[in-house]
């Protein structure tokens, strides 16, 4: 009998090297470029709680996904995980996270979430309260392509909060 040769995982290639070490701003392009086995190993995990049915929710775990996180879903809703956390319930939404140690609850572009995560302030996490039209999940045809403005909030410890980012302010005129 002939012993089973063993199969060794292919090393990474240098561009694959490469594009792994691309600040975040290229992570898409980087994510893009590595196989899915090397994918996994640099997508940033998460978890979401949500409702089971609910669309929007879904739709931004999609937004999360395609910008690199690893999302693991609770479809078991959000109000007990919110108020555990401290969330002070004028700031909620549909679906809470946790990510790198903080808590991102609500509509939160991955853009956001990934400035937060590189900048790490001494904070409970980002707040998109309510569902605004226009951002991840709650956008697209479906919604007649609206885009009402928002702002993304920082969230102290105490609940106290702060604009982290604004989106399609409309012009005074």
């Amino acid at each position: 009998m002939t012993p089973t040769p063993r199969t060794t995982p292919a090393l990474p290639t240098r561009r694959q090297w490469l594009a792994a070490a691309l600040p975040v701003a290229g992570a898409g392009l980087a994510i893009a470029l590595l196989p899915a086995t090397t994918r996994a190993a640099t997508s940033t995990p998460m978890e979401v709680w949500k409702d089971p049915n609910c669309g929007c929710c879904q739709d931004w775990v999609d937004h999360m996904q395609a910008h690199g996180f690893a999302v693991k879903v609770h479809a078991t809703g959000n109000n007990a995980v919110r108020a555990r956390l401290g969330l002070p319930q004028k700031l909620g939404s549909c679906h809470t996270t946790l990510v790198g140690g903080y808590l991102v609850e609500g509509h939160v572009p991955a853009s956001d979430v990934r400035k937060l995560l590189q900048q790490k302030p001494k904070a409970l996490g980002l707040a998109v309260p309510g569902m605004p039209v226009g951002s991840p999940g709650m956008d697209g045809a479906v919604y007649g392509n609206q885009r009402d403005p928002y702002d993304v909030l920082l969230v102290a410890h105490d609940g106290g909060t702060r604009v982290f980012s604004s989106y399609n302010k409309k012009a005074s005129t």
